[in-house]
């Protein structure tokens, strides 16, 4: 395939130009390594089912420790007969078996996005196919998106939407909807926003209620009047340990999750198998919906609203499809349905028929779970009780941590230091600002409550939340995305959404009681989000209006006298065409700028991944002489951003590829044109730079050698008057391929100056804008752009990028935005 001619990005697009120019054959390969990376041998599967039982179901196997505490807090008083306690197993059992296993298990785990899941990734899958999405600046509009997948994705893309086209009717009409209201994209996004920030509010209250949970045996080893003094200060301690214990990574301690979650597992299967033998053999009947009628009917009001503690035995669920980038549907799916769903089932049955038993006893009815441990082991299970509660708490933090990171890279939180703790794992990472504000908000509810029956109320507005807006985002899925019948979504999410509505009505008539605390807390980062996010689109809109055409740039030369320094010039932009009001102010005020400059854009598209050979978009910024590029780096909502150094060799390497393959007129060339944005998508960094001390000897490779070099004289010794810091100097060479015929005169001398530019050096312009309300904006936009986003763009990071560039390496450009 001939690479076509480098044209101006500012051109207007050719008639007739086709969206994709992939061919065929390149497709149906790309589709069979697709499937290939799918199909996961039975060993891997297996392996990644058992790593799953310590990082996914670390909250859910916890579950037995307070949810019949929380279901008999003061909401049923006891009777002689066992109505009640059956009546809370059999809804325990049925909530396990239709939330857990056939929602989750069999439904929502089959809506990856790319092999990821949680709200977010729905959110992404739906914009994608309904052509609905709003999208920060910076980023791709509607639709754009799909020129950033490789061409298995894009061919499964359009089939879907050819489908969808042809067949018309639901999710053409859905669609149309969608594409022409905002008020209902807004709405989808707040939905999203919503599920979001109730997962931020559950990470401060699981490990709280699990931690708390996991110490309430000392009930039954002290007086009342001293175990009240020393279970709230070792759940506290334990609490901060487990915090202050994150900036070392989950792989330092992740060995040892999967067989703790595994020992929790078998000791409360045993003990159930133990309590059912030896209590009550006949609590199997329990397991009829009959039972759940006879509860409701007897306790009224006062069942209904226990339903809000019933509910926190399916705590952790989201964790399976929130989870599922780590692992696969198949193996998350077998740690469930072989190992969790079962010991939870013996567990609960356990616990009742010892209650059965021993429903007499008042204050058995608030100790909970040990209470139906047998004594001599009793302390040995508290251990195993506070790891697996320790083990729950990790699975959240670090949901959080990658719930936090999604939103910052779409756009919709303020930028925080993201550090990633695995060279290894993908996706553990650790954010110091939100840990430590985690740390505080759970102290704080862990203090103020001190009793489980608080919590669990929070907690479980929470969890039923976050599953409500799954339900809903999952039928728009079926339609949307799976194309089925418009009848089929609506059974979904009656069948479910009334299930959880139900949950939802008792858990938010506990508002005074505990339930007003993830209102709150979501409120706050909806808030939070909502603000920033307006304010970034109100600050990307000013650019766009205020951004100047190539040729002001292209004529600048003439009028003011323009001096080119040697070295690279990278600036920071938001924009993907013209030139931004930032550097035009820098230019007018120092008629100076570098022999090559670079403007580069960091894109974050609405896809998981974007892969390392199609990272980065380059194009060439008017004649060749100029030596001016443009660069947009792309990244998905998982990806996360290199170091510095690292990243300017691959940002310099991807500009020598293209000037090497854009002028090649031979097939097979690793560069793909498209033809809409009139830029070149580098597939693959062929050429490697190479940097050496200045005293190195210079070794020429004669044409007999597996490789040529495009080699640059060593630099001057004159010292450079630009930065006063003491660098050591460095020889900078391309290493083309093997197989890469001769370059031409011409892209050899772009080459040798693009090698020159980088041995002088690389300064780094930022643009540092002053964000001020127009003069006669109301009193509320003064006080959300003047004060609060404000106050949000001062304290929160910079550019990832520019986190660890030099301070002499780097030049700041202020300017004032009234917007």
């Amino acid at each position: 395939m001939k690479s076509p001619p480098v044209m101006d990005p500012e051109a207007p697009p050719p008639p007739g130009t086709p969206p994709y120019d992939d061919e065929e054959e390149e497709e149906e390969e790309e589709e069979k390594a697709r499937g290939a990376r799918k199909r996961v041998p039975w060993r891997m599967t297996l392996s990644l089912a058992y790593q799953s039982l310590g990082v996914v179901y670390g909250d859910l196997s916890t579950s037995p420790l307070y949810v019949y505490k929380a279901a008999f807090a003061e909401d049923i008083q006891h009777s002689e007969s066992n109505d009640e306690i059956l009546g809370v197993l059999s809804f325990v059992f049925w909530t396990l078996t239709l939330v857990p296993l056939l929602k989750y298990v069999c439904v929502v785990l089959r809506a990856d996005d790319h092999g990821e899941g949680g709200t977010f990734a729905l959110y992404s899958l739906l914009c994608r196919h309904a052509r609905a999405a709003l999208l920060p600046p910076g980023r791709t509009a509607a639709g754009e998106e799909d020129k950033f997948l490789d061409g298995a994705t894009k061919k499964a893309t359009a089939q879907n939407g050819n489908a969808a086209t042809l067949g018309g009717g639901a999710a053409a009409s859905v669609r149309r909807l969608l594409q022409r209201h905002k008020v209902l994209q807004r709405v989808l996004l707040v939905l999203a926003l919503v599920g979001t920030c109730m997962v931020i509010g559950d990470g401060v209250l699981t490990p709280a209620i699990s931690v708390f949970s996991a110490v309430s045996g000392l009930e039954l080893s002290m007086e009342k009047e001293h175990h009240k003094y020393v279970e709230l200060p070792i759940a506290c301690i334990i609490l901060v340990c487990l915090f202050a214990l994150q900036h070392y990574g989950t792989h330092r301690v992740g060995f040892i999750f999967a067989p703790v979650v595994i020992t929790w597992l078998l000791c409360i299967s045993v003990i159930g198998v133990y309590n059912i033998i030896h209590w009550e053999p006949t609590v199997y009947r329990a397991l009829s919906p009959y039972y759940m009628y006879k509860f409701l009917r007897k306790t009224q009001r006062g069942g209904w609203m226990s339903l809000g503690g019933i509910l926190l035995c399916v705590t952790g669920s989201e964790a399976m499809f929130a989870d599922l980038g780590h692992f696969n549907q198949l193996s998350i799916q077998i740690a469930f349905t072989c190992m969790v769903y079962p010991a939870l089932i013996l567990a609960y049955m356990g616990q009742a028929a010892y209650l059965c038993k021993h429903h007499n006893m008042e204050t058995d009815y608030r100790i909970g779970f040990y209470v139906s441990v047998p004594e001599k082991i009793r302390w040995p299970v508290m251990a195993i009780a506070i790891l697996a509660a320790v083990v729950g708490s990790q699975a959240v933090i670090t949901g959080t941590f990658s719930m936090i990171k999604q939103c910052t890279s779409l756009g919709c939180f303020p930028r925080v230091k993201i550090i990633h703790t695995s060279a290894k794992v993908h996706g553990q990472i650790y954010i110091p600002e939100i840990n430590w504000i985690l740390m505080i908000l759970c102290l704080a509810v862990t203090i103020g409550f001190r009793n489980t029956k608080h919590l669990g109320n929070a907690s479980g507005l929470a969890v039923i939340t976050v599953m409500l807006v799954t339900t809903c985002l999952m039928s728009l899925v079926i339609v949307l995305c799976w194309h089925k019948s418009i009848f089929l979504a609506i059974a979904f999410i009656v069948f479910f959404g009334t299930i959880e509505a139900l949950y939802f009505s008792a858990a938010l008539i506990k508002f005074k009681e505990g339930a007003w605390v993830p209102i709150v807390l979501a409120l706050i980062f909806i808030l939070i989000m909502c603000i920033w996010h307006y304010g970034t689109i109100k600050k990307y809109e000013f650019d766009v209006q205020s951004k100047v055409s190539i040729n002001w740039l292209l004529g600048l030369s003439p009028n003011l006298g323009i001096v080119r320094v040697r070295g690279i010039g990278l600036i920071h932009t938001e924009l993907e065409t013209g030139i931004p009001a930032i550097f035009s102010h820098f230019v007018t005020n120092l008629p100076a700028f570098h022999q090559v400059l670079i403007f580069m854009c960091i894109k974050n598209v609405p896809i998981p991944h974007v892969r390392p050979e199609e990272r980065f978009l380059v194009g060439r910024i008017g004649p060749k002489q100029y030596r001016i590029y443009r660069c947009i780096v792309r990244y998905g909502y998982h990806d996360f951003h290199k170091d510095d150094i690292e990243f300017e060799k691959e940002l310099v390497c991807s500009v020598a590829e293209f000037i090497r393959s854009g002028s090649s007129k031979l097939n097979g060339m690793p560069v793909e044109f498209d033809e809409e944005q009139h830029m070149a998508v580098v597939r693959s960094n062929s050429i490697r730079m190479l940097e050496e001390e200045a005293t190195t000897v210079e070794k020429t490779v004669g044409p007999s050698h597996a490789s040529r070099e495009i080699q640059s004289p060593s630099p001057s010794p004159s010292p450079s008057p630009a930065t006063p810091v003491v660098v050591p100097k460095k020889r900078v060479r391309f290493v083309l391929p093997a197989a890469s015929p001769k370059p031409n005169a011409g892209v050899q001398e772009e080459l040798q100056e693009l090698s020159d530019a980088r041995e002088a050096g690389m300064a780094f312009i930022l643009g540092h804008s002053h964000v001020k309300a127009k003069s006669g904006s109301s009193f509320l936009r003064r006080f959300v752009i003047n004060f609060c986003y404000d106050f949000l763009r001062r304290n929160s990071r910079g550019p990832n990028y520019a986190v660890s560039i030099p301070h002499a390496s780097t030049l700041e450009v202020g300017m004032m935005y009234y917007i």
